[in-house]
């Protein structure tokens, strides 16, 4: 930790304002009634910053504190009536604290909220009926006094009530505030908060969210039970009734009043504490509605507590006082003159090797039988269709692989793989980043780097303030993730697996939802890593960025290897194209015959989420009767297409019209059904949602069903999770036919499911076009939508690429161009795209 002069200056705040208090309270400028209350406000306080402070680091919302602090008070007394000394009996409540606090944050740490709280819960049940019963050492409901304390260090005796134990309790306040500001700047903090932020990505930097939850609590459970010592000498006596459930209650609504995880707050819910009983009797109330009226208050219009709200205005006046230097957000262009060649391919050692890993879930082989092996200074590229294992390789390498088991062989730099911990895979040198850019929200971007340290120097935090200049990030290190644009993320997730100079970095579809330039920039990125030394092993459906940077290219499908080669040749192999494109067995045929009606039309549909451009100038048209195939690469947007066609995702620009009172119907990706609900219950409760009843509905439910093939039509009691893949495909379908659409949208019907399950689908959904029914299909494999529908568009990151019928001769080789690399179209939009223009900071 790095002591700045700003630091040492609010961590004596406390000290300060202690010292103030106390000479006020000795000059008698505070009446002695009122000293009592500011000795227990400052108890209070301690207690409410540790509740706080577990709750805003760790996310662990504790009912147990009570008990904690009764232990503290206790341990007091029977250090009084046992002629303890003072010190003696600190050290063992804190002790005690410090154990059952790591036991139940260690335990909790596998739970959810809901469930810690029960464990809390229960830990104060238990608590309390043993002080009740245990007479002989806590005086049951009489209680029990605290007669005096002697120090074993020649400090002298505190009497239980004396106003000397009024200073002390002033003083360790202010002490324990004093720690917890450094605390609130440290490694600890930000460990603390990253794993209750995302605890799949803290593992990846080395950190276990357990260990995590178990330190936050024992440390709070120390810092409670310390208070309790004081609150027993505070008050010369200790009976069960401070201890209850529903003090435990109130510190809750204490810390959210100051503000969860905030070091001011906790001392405006201490005084808050000890002022209420007061307020309930000014305003004629019992306590318990005073505390509910002011918890209600502050929820509905001061959420965040009163601290941080108050705090807004006053950093809102620091900034007009003290004006900040602007700047802008990093533009990608500005930096694409920084650019590192790319090597030949590595011939050094093999860093890396995998060696028949398999990896299955239940009865689900997600990876069967990989192996592979990258050498150091090797950028080894991994290729296949949505569902080929991909990610389910990197996860076995990075060891996130949660409940699969995994099988085989694999060593990194020499030393075994398989049976080292995700933490302990960082240590052994592979950085991790992912899809989505998994960073921590609740710290800034230059703590999401910093948190991968254990202890932070001032040589850490330059080494971190060089590489976010590295990535471009400098200019943004103090703002929150939540505030950039996706491609900024990108770059912090990036740069976070590169903090420690990791030997081994595995990238998860790194160019996902980046513009030109930001894949062009990330691409040059990746070369310097390359010139480096760094290994690469990295996913991606871009694949012409993705073979811009690649040494090796590898190639599954169904969980295999099924082609290796250079980024040149690899796509000759019939096996590797064929799983992209797939293959056509001509069982399933569109009807000859459709109409001209045009159902539904786009003009111009262009979507975006925060900063990700999934849609861009889409024009499109539904006409009545065809089956319509929509096909892309995973990432291509189809999915979002899916969501603006039926109408339940308003597109950011653009029109879509309908040819009257049209009802579309989606069955999603993945199916989406309620597997907990029956087969029946499921298609009503579509029916419901679409405002069918009654008569009507038990004619729809019975023509429906007919649609299901005999095995589910005999199962339609039983529940949807206990059905195979196809079957709960049949089954999403099914549900979307029983509002009688006059469109079918049907999103990846063959997602994961067994060849002969995909020629059943696809030739119910031909039973349904034969019929009349308007179908779109959106579809992986080009070769499929080819076989089964009128008409294809080929979309390619967000544009449609080609379009036109199966049965053009000259349409079968453009669409496969406009599949892998978009085409002409799709070039022309690259090039006529808007840049990313810089974007102030206000």
């Amino acid at each position: 930790m790095v002591f700045n002069r700003s630091l040492l200056a609010r961590a004596a705040l406390g000290p300060a304002a202690g010292a103030v208090l106390m000479a006020f309270m000795a000059a008698g400028a505070i009446p002695a009634y009122q000293m009592y209350s500011v000795g227990l406000a400052a108890v209070y306080t301690i207690v409410v910053l540790s509740v706080g402070l577990l709750a805003g680091w760790s996310g662990i919302w504790s009912v147990g504190h009570p008990a904690f602090f009764a232990i503290g008070a206790y341990f007091a007394a029977y250090g009084s009536g046992h002629d303890w000394p003072l010190e003696a009996v600190i050290l063992g409540a804190v002790a005690t604290g410090a154990a059952l606090g790591a036991f139940l944050g260690y335990a909790g740490a596998r739970f959810s909220v809901l469930y810690i709280a029960l464990l809390t819960l229960a830990f104060t049940m238990v608590t309390l009926e043993l002080v009740n019963r245990w007479s002989s050492v806590t005086g049951g409901d009489q209680g029990v006094p605290v007669v005096q304390l002697r120090s074993a260090l020649g400090l002298g005796t505190l009497l239980g009530g004396s106003t000397e134990s009024q200073y002390l309790a002033v003083g360790a306040a202010a002490v324990v505030l004093a720690l917890a500001v450094p605390a609130a700047a440290s490694g600890l903090r930000m460990r603390l908060v990253a794993a209750k932020s995302h605890p799949l990505a803290a593992r990846t930097i080395g950190i276990a969210p357990e260990a995590q939850s178990s330190l936050s609590f024992t440390v709070s459970g120390a810092c409670t039970c310390f208070a309790g010592v004081l609150l027993g000498l505070l008050t010369g006596f200790v009976s069960p009734d401070p201890f209850s459930l529903a003090f435990g209650i109130s510190l809750i609504g204490a810390c959210v009043l100051g503000g969860v995880g905030t070091v001011l707050g906790a001392v405006a819910g201490g005084v808050y504490l000890t002022w209420n009983p007061q307020l309930s009797s000014a305003v004629g109330l019992p306590q318990p509605v005073v505390q509910g009226l002011v918890l209600i208050g502050v929820l509905l219009f001061l959420p965040g507590g009163v601290v941080p709200f108050l705090a807004k205005p006053a950093r809102s006046l620091l900034r007009r006082v003290l004006p900040q230097p602007e700047g802008q957000l990093p533009s990608p262009v500005a930096e694409s003159a920084d650019s590192a060649p790319l090597r030949p391919p590595a011939d050094g050692p093999v860093l890396l090797r995998l060696e028949h890993v398999s990896v299955s879930y239940g009865g689900l082989t997600a990876l069967e039988d990989a192996s592979l092996s990258l050498r150091s200074s090797e950028v080894l590229a991994v290729i296949g269709p949505n569902g080929a294992g991909k990610t389910t390789l990197l996860n076995a390498v990075s060891g996130l692989t949660g409940n699969g088991r995994v099988s085989g062989g694999a060593d990194f730099g020499g030393r075994p793989l398989l049976k080292a911990r995700a933490t302990a895979r960082r240590r052994l040198g592979i950085g991790r980043t992912f899809q989505h850019a998994e960073v921590f929200s609740e710290l800034t971007v230059a703590e999401n780097v910093l948190c991968t340290r254990r202890r932070i120097t001032a040589r850490d935090r330059a080494e971190v303030a060089r590489l976010l200049h590295s990535v471009g990030l400098a200019q943004v290190a103090d703002r929150r993730p939540g505030e950039l644009p996706f491609g900024l993320q990108k770059r912090l997730d990036l740069a976070r697996a590169m903090a420690g100079k990791p030997e081994l970095l595995v990238l998860d579809e790194p160019f996902g939802g980046l513009d030109a330039d930001e894949r062009a920039l990330l691409a040059r990125h990746i070369r310097r890593l390359h010139a480096d030394g760094t290994a690469v092993l990295v996913i991606d459906h871009v694949l012409d960025d993705l073979f811009s940077v690649a040494d090796r290219v590898l190639a599954f499908d169904f969980g295999r290897t099924i082609g290796e080669g250079t980024p040149d040749t690899v796509l000759r192999d019939p096996k590797v194209r064929s799983s992209y494109l797939g293959t056509v067995d001509g069982r399933t045929r569109p009807p000859e015959h459709v109409g001209d009606r045009s159902m539904i039309r786009l003009r111009g549909i262009g979507h975006t989420y925060g900063g990700v451009v999934a849609l861009r100038d889409i024009d499109l048209e539904v006409r009545q009767g065809v089956v319509l195939g929509i096909a892309g690469a995973n990432g291509a947007g189809k999915s979002t297409l899916a969501g603006v066609l039926h109408g339940s995702l308003r597109p950011t620009r653009g029109a879509r019209d309908t040819d009257g009172a049209l009802r579309a119907s989606l069955a999603p990706e993945g199916r989406a059904l309620f597997k907990t609900l029956s087969l029946r219950e499921n298609l009503d409760v579509a029916a419901y949602a679409a405002g069918i009843t009654g008569a009507p509905l038990r004619a729809r439910l019975e023509e429906t069903v007919e649609w299901l093939p005999a095995r589910l039509r005999d199962r339609m009691n039983a529940t949807a999770g206990g059905l195979s893949g196809g079957e709960q495909q049949m089954l999403a379908i099914a549900r979307a036919l029983i509002v009688a659409p006059d469109v079918l949208i049907v999103d990846e019907p063959a997602l994961g499911l067994a060849p002969a399950l995909v020629d059943e689908v696809y030739d119910r959904l031909a039973r349904l076009a034969h019929d009349g029914l308007t179908v779109v299909v959106l579809e992986q494999l080009l070769s499929r939508a080819m076989s089964v529908c009128h008409e294809v568009a080929v979309l390619h990151e967000g544009v449609i690429a080609a379009h036109g019928r199966p049965g053009d001769p000259a349409f079968a080789g453009l669409a496969e161009e406009a599949y892998f690399d978009g085409g002409p179209q799709a070039a022309t939009h690259r090039a006529t795209a808007p840049r990313t223009s810089p974007v102030e900071i206000p």
